[in-house]
């Protein structure tokens, strides 16, 4: 049988109704929204199945209920499906935080108390130095660092052969769509989040998540998570704290971290959250890899396990 890797989205995969029929339908599910609210202390849940969209999309509500969803879907498989047992775990920014809950690192309660912590930080961080974000399609990773290093911008994130994000401050992302248009590039997208994540313009919320992540219990992972930033498994639970130290400084090495895995022998890639992004991505990657995507009770059921 091939080797499995379970894959978690982040911010930018929610939506207003994740998770509800999962709740309404399996315990399992509704008893890791239910704990959401109790750690949180309000009502996390509605926030999800109700909306509205323009407080669940803030940086603060948006990361502990992706990562809630994530968990609540990871759990409703289990419960629901003959689920193959991962060789490997990834996420993708705030994806890799739910990879540690599944990797047994992090409890589900420390983990949803840091991906607070982590919005608010970030949001924090972004009004200090406001900045956005591009998505530069049909590029090479040389081409997007000439781009970068004629602009003072940075990549920060790889997702594929044909998509490389940069950060930096908005007149200076401004500055890179006009070099890159000069350089041929035909397709840019600015994303829609209010600051220019994994880059050095994140480095007060990197320290502000210091203390916190020195607080923390972490257990020795069970399967390896692949690193954001190196494209390596994390094995020990001090390379994991370093890991997070580091994460939003530097760029995500999607495309590496699934080809890692890919040469690791992993064939099928289930993703477990709202969305299909990291599964369009890997068909990308590995055009001839078996990609399941987990968002609600109909995938479940149709789900070949």
């Amino acid at each position: 049988m091939s080797k499995v890797a379970y894959i978690f989205p982040g911010q930018g995969a929610q939506k207003v109704g994740m998770g509800h029929d999962l709740y309404q339908e399996l315990d399992s599910a509704r008893r890791i929204f239910d704990e959401a609210d109790n750690i949180l202390g309000f009502k996390l849940s509605e926030l999800c199945f109700e909306g509205p969209e323009e407080e669940l999309v803030r940086t603060r509500n948006v990361q502990p209920a992706v990562l809630t969803t994530s968990i609540a879907c990871l759990y409703a498989a289990r419960q629901q499906s003959n689920l193959p047992e991962a060789c490997f775990t990834a996420g993708h920014s705030l994806g890799e935080y739910t990879a540690l809950v599944a990797s047994g690192v992090l409890s589900f309660r420390d983990a949803l108390k840091l991906v607070v912590l982590r919005g608010r930080l970030m949001e924090s961080a972004a009004k200090l130095s406001p900045g956005g974000m591009l998505a530069l399609i049909g590029v090479s990773e040389e081409l997007a660092e000439s781009i970068c290093r004629a602009s003072d911008t940075e990549i920060s994130n790889l997702n594929s052969p044909q998509q490389v994000v940069i950060s930096g401050h908005k007149d200076k992302l401004e500055a890179a769509a006009t070099i890159a248009r000069e350089k041929g590039v035909r397709k840019i997208i600015p994303l829609k989040v209010n600051g220019a994540f994994h880059s050095r313009l994140m480095a007060p919320a990197a320290e502000g998540l210091k203390k916190a992540l020195d607080d923390l219990r972490y257990n020795e992972p069970s399967p390896p998570v692949v690193a954001n930033s190196s494209a390596q498994p994390l094995t020990t639970h001090n390379q994991i704290k370093q890991e997070l130290e580091i994460q939003l400084l530097k760029p995500v090495l999607w495309q590496k971290s699934v080809e890692y895995m890919n040469n690791e022998g992993v064939t099928t890639f289930i993703e477990f959250g709202p969305g299909q992004v990291l599964t369009g991505l890997i068909k990308r990657i590995i055009p001839d890899a078996r990609v399941y995507n987990i968002s609600d009770l109909s995938n479940i059921t149709e789900s070949l396990f």
